[in-house]
């Protein structure tokens, strides 16, 4: 592509990664769904080898270049393994990508990754996938999506928190961290705190306190305690809530990626100035939408308790 044409040929997206069963598929159709209403050409690009029953066709699929179950049949290889040579492949063929990508000009990509945490925190295949993009002026923010009831289980969420912190120092994109599925989030259980201490990682010594009155991990309070202050000294780990079927919800996970992108600074849309100030300011903070799950946690929380009230 000529250096002289950087200026109009941007394109935006997302890059939509996260371990297994986070719901980086469902993200990516609901997305498009939404993005689609809003008048945005929007296509979505299937990355996962071994996503063979996609919900709704993509415009591209890494299966027309190849795909897992062909990858451990030919080679012998284990799940996990061959998706790593599935990426290592991808990365070797660059140019297979970059040919497909062209007729997707003037779209709004959602790439849809793998869910092998190893691809995010420390193998380099996808990581150079994502450069190689950003060198043909691909403009895109990472999406991490994190299954919200790991915010019941303080261990989990504290592995959470490293592994967040470990995939934005490695993939080297623009960051956003998303807590998904928080319409279930009351099925699996009482949270410990409020739910802003959770997308605003706030004082993580209370998390360690707590962690401290189980029996089984008072002999790693020492352990959490290094952890925590990793995380704590980078401060770079925060969640926005989503619940796919919200559209507020949605709309202000759209406004967190397009401000780290640096889509709200362009001229695809027409904005008001007062949302273009928002963005530029950092005025959200996402407090609307996370006041509003938490209202319908506590009263979901206090409907079972009558519940178990009228029981007795």
């Amino acid at each position: 592509m000529a250096e002289g044409s950087r200026g109009s040929s941007l394109a935006f997206g997302q890059v939509v990664i996260g371990p297994p069963g986070s719901g980086k598929t469902t993200y990516c159709q609901a997305m498009r769904d939404f993005l689609a209403r809003l008048g945005r050409s929007v296509a979505v690009v299937n990355l996962d080898p071994a996503n063979e029953a996609l919900p709704a066709p993509c415009a591209l699929d890494i299966g027309e270049l190849v795909t897992l179950p062909d990858v451990m049949a030919s080679l012998g290889l284990g799940p996990n393994g061959g998706l790593l040579y599935c990426m290592e492949y991808l990365e070797a063929n660059a140019d297979w990508l970059r040919d497909r990508l062209r007729a997707l000009r003037g779209h709004y990509l959602l790439f849809d990754c793998p869910g092998q945490v190893e691809l995010y925190t420390h193998h380099g295949a996808l990581k150079n996938v994502f450069a190689q993009l950003a060198k043909w002026d691909f403009r895109l923010a990472a999406v991490h999506l994190v299954d919200s009831h790991y915010c019941t289980d303080p261990g989990k969420f504290i592995s959470v928190l490293c592994t967040s912190l470990s995939t934005m120092l490695h993939v080297e994109l623009p960051h956003v961290n998303v807590l998904s599925k928080m319409d279930l989030i009351e099925q699996y259980g009482k949270l410990a705190f409020n739910l802003d201490y959770y997308t605003e990682v706030l004082d993580l010594s209370y998390l360690v306190d707590h962690l401290a009155s189980d029996p089984f991990f008072r002999n790693f309070r020492r352990l959490n305690e290094k952890l925590v202050e990793v995380i704590e000294d980078y401060s770079l780990v925060s969640f926005v809530p989503l619940n796919v079927q919200d559209k507020q919800s949605m709309r202000r996970v759209l406004q967190a990626v397009d401000k780290a992108s640096g889509y709200s600074f362009g001229d695809r849309e027409q904005r008001s100035l007062e949302a273009l100030m928002s963005a530029a300011v950092g005025a959200d903070f996402h407090f609307p939408s996370t006041l509003a799950v938490q209202e319908k946690y506590v009263q979901s929380q206090d409907k079972a308790v009558e519940e178990e009230v009228m029981d007795l």
